[in-house]
């Protein structure tokens, strides 16, 4: 199975990687069209600010690319906001996969952004196999998608949010699969078993 990892102006990828070692998968770190084309499983990570990103993916052709996919697609945390429609982060035009739009939260009363350890649940995506209600992911974003007819698992942070989508072969996971121990990790596992 051919695994690859898109490569973007956005951070984090090495936490991907190792977490993908750990599970004994192999992969590819590309952001070559015919490589992502081919693959069999796409992974869409990021740490990042989504107007550079989005910037590096148009300039590859990669804004084109990525929608166009039929095979399994997994997006994380800024990955997960660029396949939405819009995001409010430096008022940024995204890929439009997912018809939402990308907020920031607005609180005087929690601390934006929201870093560390939050529970998942109202779970309904093949990813979440296995996991159960209310399991802990790691989470670090000032930005997060509304709920919506995509939204296959929440959290709550200011208010309840979309910590997971799901359309057709694209998925998606606000919080960090790769740094969130063995349940980010069986969502990981899950992906590549589609």
């Amino acid at each position: 199975m051919k695994t690859v990892i898109i490569k973007y102006n956005a951070g984090n990828v090495q936490s991907v990687m190792y977490a993908m070692d750990r599970i004994g998968a192999s992969y590819l770190w590309t952001d070559d069209e015919q490589e992502i084309r081919t693959a069999d499983k796409v992974i869409f990570p990021g740490v990042g600010e989504a107007s550079t990103a989005m910037s590096y993916l148009r300039e590859k052709g990669l804004d084109k690319v990525i929608p166009s996919l039929t095979q399994p697609v997994l997006g994380t945390c800024v990955g997960m906001q660029l396949m939405c429609r819009h995001s409010e982060e430096n008022n940024t035009t995204c890929m439009g996969i997912f018809d939402l739009d990308v907020k920031r939260f607005d609180s005087t009363n929690f601390k934006v952004p929201h870093v560390g350890w939050n529970n998942i649940y109202n779970l309904k995506t093949d990813l979440t196999q296995g996991l159960r209600e209310n399991s802990y992911m790691y989470f670090v974003h000032s930005y997060f998608a509304e709920l919506s007819p995509y939204t296959v698992a929440e959290c709550n942070y200011v208010q309840p949010f979309s910590a997971m989508l799901q359309k057709d072969n694209f998925y998606a996971a606000q919080f960090h699969t790769e740094i969130s121990g063995k349940e980010g990790q069986l969502i990981l596992e899950n992906f590549l078993k589609l």
